[in-house]
């Protein structure tokens, strides 16, 4: 005889789950993961929890699991389940809900919870007994990595959970689950559209997406743009598939290569509001769009050129990256020399950040954020720390600076806010890096309103003993920062004047460390990369409050032009 809770953590034993995020309500199911070799990461709140999960699942490429109670803990958790539904990243929930003798009678916590989660997930169950757990856990991992990755979610009432029941099937003897995700090849008579379009273009580029990060492409595609010279540019999160010092990487021209461009190869990414919706404001009017991904419905998706939707490849990024490469009509094929128009915009570009990194830009003694940029990326240059560290980044300014001020060479090394352009994922994802990658280094770069979604998840690192170094870049408020303004009025976007973050991360068991000068900041990088190294390290650093412009965000879109 088992419990419902024992069926449960043995069935993700069998589904290989090494990691389950969480939060602790009545400790029955995260008791028994633990008893079958299972880390459960207990948070202090179902959003960053659901958030690590979230993005666990894009670094393994195997669905994160989420386990959580029923009610407010749901309710909690949706900021993740959203999170990877519009992001395509695999992630399993389970949740706990209100007895089945007590449902429909107002019983503790009781919410519709598979009405809730019904838009956001692909598949949602709710077991009958404890014959059904396995088989629908099963399918609910599956769903959740096969096809365009997406979120399931299997319901359990309390009963169920503490129900002795006779196994139906021995779970023991049921092995594990080794079902790879099924990938395909491009149409190979559309291949040879895509080969001939490439090779009558006037001037070819490049996308890459983060589907194609998730898609374990990096080595196909760095063959395939350095065999033929083609130039490139990387959406926030596609950054490192191919590296940024790569000699055909055009980024810093990204709006004069996306309007010179004449054919378009697009890799894991799609045409929304971070591509310009495909608009012919950013792109040629003539432009052939070829569109790579596993997913039939994006393949054509606000696609200008009607005539053209033909061209798109459906299949595994990786396969057709790597049927590209091999393929005979492009053998002798090399773009040759990028134009000297964008070479001339990348230097001109290039030349205005490094004014702007200049100590010479400091006004009134105060750092900002292309010094301190410029400080950090030095130093993990200097020491040969890029390749080996993950970047996690958010906030306004804080995170648009640092996409231009850190070049990535390595992919999945740049997380951020993705898709919905979300705030508070920091800590989160950070946990969930060194999970995920523990033989790496964890970076992470908050803007100060920003660290404020997740802060108090330090002290959920410093529990489970997960090494990070947090960099809070502290300019006393949201976007632009603090001003001088009446004692009783104010404004929306401000904060308490120059928070002591780095006492709090005291206070949660962290290294702290308070830093108003660049020889400041260089002495606690050294010990957070040295004697600090096992530690979570926080950085508390002070910047200017910059000009207080009005405020803009990337949803005017009528006003603003969407960043890439």
């Amino acid at each position: 005889m088992s419990t419902g809770a024992e069926v449960i953590a043995q069935s993700l034993k069998n589904l290989g789950v090494e990691v389950v995020f969480g939060l602790v309500g009545i400790p029955v199911i995260e008791e028994t993961t633990q008893a079958k070799g299972i880390k459960f990461i207990g948070f202090r709140n179902e959003q960053a929890a659901s958030y690590a999960a979230s993005v666990y699942g894009y670094l393994t490429g195997r669905p994160g699991v989420l386990l959580v109670v029923g009610g407010p803990g749901i309710i909690h958790a949706m900021a993740g389940i959203f999170n990877s539904q519009i992001n395509c990243w695999p992630l399993m929930i389970l949740g706990g809900s209100v007895d089945n003798s007590t449902r429909y009678k107002g019983g503790f916590q009781e919410l519709d919870q598979l009405a809730v989660v019904k838009q956001f997930t692909k598949f949602q169950a709710r077991p009958n007994g404890g014959e059904d757990i396995g088989r629908l856990m099963t399918k609910a991992y599956r769903y959740a990595m096969f096809g365009q990755p997406g979120c399931s979610y299997i319901d359990f009432p309390g009963d169920l959970i503490q129900k002795k029941m006779d196994h139906h099937q021995d779970l023991e003897e049921m092995g594990e689950f080794f079902q790879e995700v099924p990938k395909s090849l491009g149409d190979p008579n559309k291949l040879r559209d895509v080969v001939a379009a490439i090779k009558t273009a006037k001037f070819p580029l490049v996308i890459i997406g983060k589907g194609a990060a998730y898609g374990d492409a990096s080595k196909e595609l760095s063959k395939f743009i350095e065999k033929h010279q083609l130039p490139f540019i990387a959406t926030p999160m596609g950054k490192g598939v191919v590296s940024d010092y790569c000699q055909y990487n055009v980024s810093s021209a990204r709006s004069m290569a996306l309007k010179m461009a004449d054919v378009v190869l697009v890799f894991g990414a799609r045409l929304n509001w971070i591509l310009h919706f495909g608009s012919s404001r950013k792109f040629s009017p003539r432009v052939k769009l070829i569109q790579v991904n596993n997913h039939a419905e994006e393949i054509g998706e606000n696609y200008q050129n009607l005539g053209n939707m033909g061209l798109g490849l459906l299949g595994d990024i990786k396969k057709i990256a790597k049927q590209l490469l091999d393929d005979t009509g492009l053998q002798d094929y090399k773009f040759g020399p990028i134009p000297e128009a964008i070479v001339t915009k990348i230097h001109t570009n290039n030349r205005l950040v490094a004014l702007k990194e200049d100590v010479a830009s400091m006004k009134n003694g105060y750092l900002n954020y292309h010094v301190v940029y410029r400080a950090m990326r030095e130093f993990l240059i200097t020491r040969k720390l890029q390749d080996s560290t993950i970047l996690v980044s958010e906030g306004a300014n804080t995170m648009d600076i640092s996409r231009v001020s850190f070049p990535i060479t390595v992919a999945k090394h740049r997380l951020d806010a993705g898709t919905n352009s979300t705030m508070g994922v920091g800590l989160g994802y950070c946990i969930a890096s060194k999970l995920a990658k523990p033989w790496c280094h964890v970076l992470a770069i908050e803007g100060d309103s920003a660290f404020g979604f997740s802060g108090m998840e330090i002290e959920t690192a410093v529990r489970y003993n997960l090494p990070m170094i947090i960099v809070v870049m502290n300019n006393s408020g949201i976007y632009h920062g603090n001003v001088e303004t009446s004692a009783d009025v104010k404004k929306p976007i401000e904060l308490s004047k120059d928070t002591r973050y780095d006492l709090m991360a005291e206070s949660l068991g962290a290294k702290g460390y308070f830093v108003n000068t660049l020889a400041e900041l260089d002495g606690a990088l050294n010990e957070c990369f040295g004697i600090n190294k096992v530690k979570v390290n926080l950085i508390n650093v002070i910047i200017e409050p910059g000009e207080q412009k009005k405020v803009a965000f990337n949803w005017q879109q009528s006003q603003q032009e969407a960043k890439l």
